[in-house]
């Protein structure tokens, strides 16, 4: 074994020896007639992965990738900005459960996905981003677009590899798709240098070499190139196992006993426990909790999860009963800001972690809270046992009732400069179905709506995840409808957020991925300007245009533009609302812009 590794690391460091002698002739055969390329090869692999699309923004340096698609059977479906495809991969991987691919040129196509490949990392999401890259002989020599875009992303992705062979496509993008979604998902990116996607006998013009090669330059050149496709042949696809940590049985023994004994248990579910994604897993996850018999707190991704009526399921009032608790199962949960890092936990109770990261079981842990046991491992294969809690249920689901029907008399209050918030939610809420999908883009108006819709299954529910991100919403609504083409989807847009991604709204006209917004225009960046004003006195910085017709910019991008004005009441909210349901149906995009009042709802909900 470590004759081999020594063997490997001296035939690699040779690398620079082997293409100027052009060895590689003596190990692997050159077919200069090859029928395939390498952008061809990319899009076979990805297609023998079960990957039905990528999401990309054309460029020089990938068209080979995205022409090799179009003849491979995998959907290539382009945005008008390369976050927008890296967040609608994103989408596409937490619907599916299969790595989401992104395809963006070199350079600047790259570093415009900066922003959504964080997110990725930061929801746990196995996204691939294939990126293209100057020819590999003029790396370093000032060839266009030609930047050290492996140090860029190295800090934001679980791996970063570079290709330099044509034979080692297949294998790399192999591997890049398994890492991608093992253990801890998150994105990796795979760097493929422009000369290794075209055409042989393209790529030797290209290079200068017509013909024989004349003189020592093109010599030199002729044999890297011959080198860089040495040895492509064609060969099956063959998946990797995808690797998952499970808990050690002793400390699964442990949970049962712990749940069996306790009297007033509840569990936080975050985002990571629908990991890897899919519809398959989320309804086998419901089923375990379901089965514990345990209240549960949804976050996240996870809202959705019990439908929208299950007794088991609880939205208000979580800080008391995590106070009251003798047990907290944080399934998926971490203790950062969201559980206010771990403050918000009884020190009375046992403390039960689940999480398939080490580092984040261990988040605060012994300041201001501690474990009484740690799982490492998935969620789904932690779950278990049950537990006889009637009385506890019976009490928090009192406390819940009285709660709702406080938040919901919110709904009569009458706003000053347009509707209110609650009362739009509380409406859409009514007229929302199974197939309805909502997704999150904003502040203060996602946060209303988190605290008044009822997803109604799992996976019905988007937002960015911990990283906070604004801009999500187009390319998430792309991702998801590709992925789920008969969903409803509802895009939840704050009047800052929108502008964002508003203009994805024109890909899904032109590819048929139709989705409805609503535009929440209260013409600030509300949640900031709210706090900012009471704590310094200035809202510099945070208004902008209510006149804004939003409505009708998207009609330019070919959606139908609907709007409800200042003054609407109760019934052509729901008529307006029914309306853009119905053109929905009818396979059209639809943005709703609704003139908003300014709320007090979530005051004090500034997160620093």
């Amino acid at each position: 074994m470590l004759l081999r590794s020594s063997s490997t690391r001296l035939w690699n460091a040779l690398s620079p020896v082997r293409r100027v002698l052009n060895l590689d002739r003596f190990f692997y055969k050159l077919d200069p007639n090859c029928p395939y390329h390498g952008g061809d090869i990319v899009a076979k692999t990805l297609k023998g992965h079960g990957i039905s699309q990528v999401f990309t923004l054309t460029g020089g340096h990938i068209s080979p990738i995205l022409t090799g698609c179009e003849a491979a059977g995998v959907r290539v479906i382009d945005t008008r900005h390369e976050v927008s495809a890296a967040f609608a991969a994103d989408a596409a991987c937490r619907m599916s459960g299969k790595p989401g691919v992104c395809v963006v040129t070199a350079g600047p196509g790259l570093t415009n996905t900066v922003t959504a490949v964080k997110n990725a990392q930061m929801a746990e999401t196995a996204v691939v981003l294939i990126g293209g890259a100057a020819p590999t002989l003029l790396k370093g020599r000032g060839a266009l677009q030609d930047v050290d875009q492996m140090s860029v992303f190295r800090s934001l992705c679980k791996d970063t590899i570079r290709v330099t062979r044509v034979r080692d496509l297949q294998d790399k993008v192999t591997e890049a798709l398994w890492i991608a979604a093992s253990n801890v998902p998150g994105p990796v990116m795979l760097e493929l240098p422009v000369d290794l996607l075209y055409p042989y006998q393209l790529v030797k013009e290209m290079s200068g070499v017509k013909g024989k090669p004349k003189g020592l330059t093109q010599r030199y050149i002729s044999l890297a190139v011959d080198a860089l496709f040495a040895g492509v042949k064609s060969k099956s696809v063959d998946p990797l196992v995808v690797l998952n940590a499970t808990p050690k049985p002793n400390a699964l023994k442990k949970l049962r006993k712990i749940v069996e004994a306790a009297k007033r248990p509840v569990m936080v579910i975050g985002s990571q426990a629908m990991l890897p994604g899919g519809s398959i897993h989320a309804e086998l996850l419901a089923r375990a909790v379901r089965n514990m018999k345990i209240p549960v707190f949804l976050g996240g991704m996870s809202r959705g999860l019990l439908g929208a009526d299950d007794s088991l399921f609880f939205r208000q009032a979580r800080k008391a009963a995590l106070k009251e608790a003798d047990l907290i199962i944080l399934a998926g949960a971490v203790c950062d800001f969201r559980l206010d890092y771990g403050r918000t936990l009884s020190r009375k109770a046992a403390v039960v972690m689940i999480n398939r990261s080490s580092n984040q079981l261990s988040l605060n842990h012994g300041i201001f809270w501690k474990a009484a046991l740690k799982l490492e491992g998935s969620v789904i294969s932690s779950l278990g046992s049950s537990a006889d809690c009637p009385e506890w249920l019976n009490q928090l689901r009192e406390r819940e009732e009285k709660e709702e029907t406080k938040m919901l008399s919110g709904t009569s209050t009458e706003l000053e400069g347009g509707i209110n918030p609650v009362l739009l939610f509380e409406i859409l809420d009514t007229i929302l179905t199974d197939r309805s999908i909502l997704i999150g883009d904003g502040g203060d108006f996602v946060g209303t709506a988190s605290r008044i819709l009822r997803p109604r299954k799992p996976l019905s529910w988007l937002d960015p995840g911990a990283y906070g991100t604004l801009g999500v919403g187009g390319g998430f609504a792309l991702g998801v409808k590709a992925v789920k083409p008969d969903s409803e989807i509802w895009v939840l847009w704050g009047d800052g957020s929108c502008t964002y991604s508003l203009a994805e709204i024109e890909p899904s006209v032109r590819h048929n991925l139709p989705f409805i917004a609503i535009i929440g225009n209260d013409g600030a960046w509300g949640q900031i300007e709210r706090d900012q004003s009471a704590m310094l006195g200035s809202d510099t910085g945070c208004l902008l245009n209510k006149n804004t017709p939003y409505h009708a910019v998207a009609e330019q991008f070919g959606a139908v533009g609907l709007c409800i004005p200042e003054g609407a009441g109760r019934e052509e909210i729901e008529r307006t609302l029914k309306l853009a349901q119905t053109t929905h149906a009818d396979g059209k995009s639809v943005v709703v812009n609704v003139t908003l009042g300014k709320s007090k709802f979530r005051s004090g909900s500034i997160s620093l």
